[in-house]
């Protein structure tokens, strides 16, 4: 179908300050939407009160107003530019949620504005708890079972009908503000009235838990036309209980029988066009019970999302500019993928890697912060990188946080072995989540714990840590050898598997430069590999690279023209944030 020409002007919600749960990945979607809504030669209106975004550069969108992200300035803007349409989806879930008010309050419809990219009623289908429950059980997919709590006296009469422990799970909210794991009735009160205080709505779900279930998310794209598209599959390596924003995620997913793949991404066709998303993207998450299969729903967010942006940079698919595109009529088989230059959007996606996103955590700037980690995000930013396979992947991650780690362990940093050793620490550190819990499950490997030990204390899947184990048994491999002796197979082995100089360094007693020295001299360099949605299907014109040791082929387009290279801020981290995406 041809793109709209019934609107002239759309404004754009953005998703104003940075908060835990809602931070660049949102000025990448916004400042997306505002590109692509250009090309299509469409006049834009943003709204944002953040000053250190590359969506409030001038020329980015045609108006750019600074002002609070509430219901009586954005009907000023409304009233002044008179726009035909409002964009509400990316501009993360503070976006999403005004624009959805703003329908309610009927301010959109007092000024003939348009809801594109999803309409309020479907922003209510996938937000409102309530609704959400009935449109999942309208299509047959399964929840936890649950009830909607608007006071408390409501939630402590539900919570003993569920049983304990339970989920709270706010309306209408970011990185899952206010909601939490409840175990007993003395936490319950108190948790109640900070989740009714939080949500918009004043309506919280109580849920049965699903704790230790495995936690796997779609990145899913619907048109006018009803196509569909997976663009990608994520699976947490935490299980359930720990928020999405705060796990390891990996993708694709890894762990899924091919029947339980196939099922769920069935039941996310059927999710996009029951909820109504005809025009853009949705996240869906899904709970898979590890012991026989069994799928029920936990969310989906009707926006482009933190996942969104994983998903996006994952894959090569940019979802945020094609959502902005969907939105405004055309459909997946007429947008022209950015990086391949040939193929279309309705095209999915190949990816022959692993990608891994890995959270940073600042909890050493609040020491009396609680450091185990929950259903409430507490992660400040988070790195993403890319191997040939798992377990590279992992040690590039861990080593991208900049906490001068340089990989799973064995790099000169791990706690002394009065602590790694200690059996009863180390389960403690297994049963409670928190932000090393990567590397006491290396402790728990080395002090002799089976797999099936560590999934019973973590409930971590045994794929994830044979995976880690297989490092693990490297790491022993290369500590026989002192660097003049080892041999180039196994030194080549160990940087396939992600080992960094700085690891090999420590364990044959010698030091990084001459580590590289010696590799170098071996000839075991990098090469980079292209991502570029298709699995080298095409020559795409503007892919982006990551570098591997599975093999000898090189990718890479240098040329010999000069160059300027530009270095990043790395992950987001109080103090250094957006505003180091806009200088670069």
């Amino acid at each position: 179908m041809p793109k709209r020409t019934d609107i002239k002007k759309i404004l754009i919600i953005s998703s104003g300050p940075i908060v835990i749960g809602q931070a660049c990945e949102f000025d990448y979607s916004g400042s997306q939407a505002c590109k692509a809504l250009r090309e299509e030669g469409y006049e834009t209106v943003l709204i944002n009160s953040n000053p250190a975004t590359i969506m409030t550069d001038p020329g980015m969108a045609d108006h750019t107003y600074i002002e609070p992200l509430d219901a009586d300035f954005i009907e000023r803007v409304i009233a002044k530019e008179r726009p035909d349409a409002l964009l509400p989806t990316l501009g993360g879930q503070n976006g999403l949620n005004m624009g959805f008010f703003l329908s309610r309050a009927g301010i959109l419809q007092k000024y003939g504005v348009e809801v594109i990219g999803a309409d309020a009623n479907s922003i209510e289908r996938a937000e409102d708890r309530d609704k959400f429950k009935q449109t999942m059980a309208s299509i047959g997919l399964a929840v936890p079972e649950s009830g909607i709590a608007t006071s408390v006296e409501e939630g402590l009469a539900l919570a003993e009908k569920v049983g304990f422990p339970i989920i709270l799970r706010p309306a209408f909210t970011m990185g899952g503000a206010g909601g939490s794991c409840v175990y007993n009735l003395d936490e319950l009160k108190g948790a109640l009235e900070y989740a009714l205080d939080v949500s918009p709505l004043k309506q919280v779900l109580v849920e049965q838990s699903v704790l230790g279930w495995k936690e796997v998310e779609f990145e899913v794209i619907r048109d006018c036309k009803d196509n569909v598209i997976i663009v990608t599959s994520m699976e947490n390596i935490d299980p359930m209980g720990v928020h999405t924003g705060d796990s390891i995620v990996v993708a694709p997913a890894q762990t899924l029988t091919t029947e339980e793949f196939v099922d769920l991404e069935n039941w996310c066709k059927k999710i996009i066009r029951a909820v109504g998303i005809n025009g853009g993207g949705t996240n869906i998450q899904f709970a898979v019970n590890p012991q026989n299969g069994k799928i029920v729903i936990i969310e989906i967010n009707p926006r482009v999302s933190r996942s969104s942006a994983l998903a996006s940079k994952a894959t090569g698919f940019p979802i945020a500019r094609v959502a902005a595109k969907l939105a405004v009529g055309l459909s997946l088989d007429e947008i022209v993928n950015q990086v391949t230059g040939k193929t279309y959007t309705f095209f999915e996606p190949t990816v022959d890697y692993c990608v891994f996103k890995v959270c940073r955590f600042t909890f050493e700037k609040f020491p009396e912060a609680n450091p185990i980690l929950s259903t409430s995000m507490k992660a400040v930013g988070e790195a993403m990188s890319i191997g040939r396979n798992f377990k590279e992947a992992l040690q590039k991650g861990i080593r991208s946080l900049e906490y001068k780690r340089f990989g799973l362990g064995a790099d000169g940093r791990d706690v002394p072995f009065e602590l790694s050793g200690d059996s009863e620490l180390v389960k403690q550190k297994l049963i409670y989540p928190n932000a090393d819990r990567l590397f006491w499950l290396r402790y728990a490997l080395k002090n002799g714990m089976t797999n099936e030990e560590v999934f019973e204390h973590s409930k971590i899947d045994p794929w994830f840590t044979n995976q880690m184990r297989e490092i693990v048994e490297m790491e022993e491999k290369v500590a026989k050898h002192k660097l003049s002796t080892i041999p180039d197979d196994l030194l080549r082995a160990a940087k396939k598997l992600g080992f960094s100089d700085v690891q090999i360094a420590h364990l044959t007693q010698s030091d990084e430069v001459e580590v590289y020295n010696h590799r170098k001299k071996k000839g075991i360099l990098p090469v980079y590999k292209l991502v570029d949605t298709c699995g080298g299907e095409f020559n795409p014109m503007k892919p982006y690279f990551y570098s591997t040791y599975d093999d000898d082929k090189n990718e890479c387009r240098a040329t010999d023209k000069k160059k300027v290279i530009v270095l990043g801020g790395g992950p987001n981290r109080i103090g250094q944030g957006i505003e180091f995406d806009y200088c670069c």
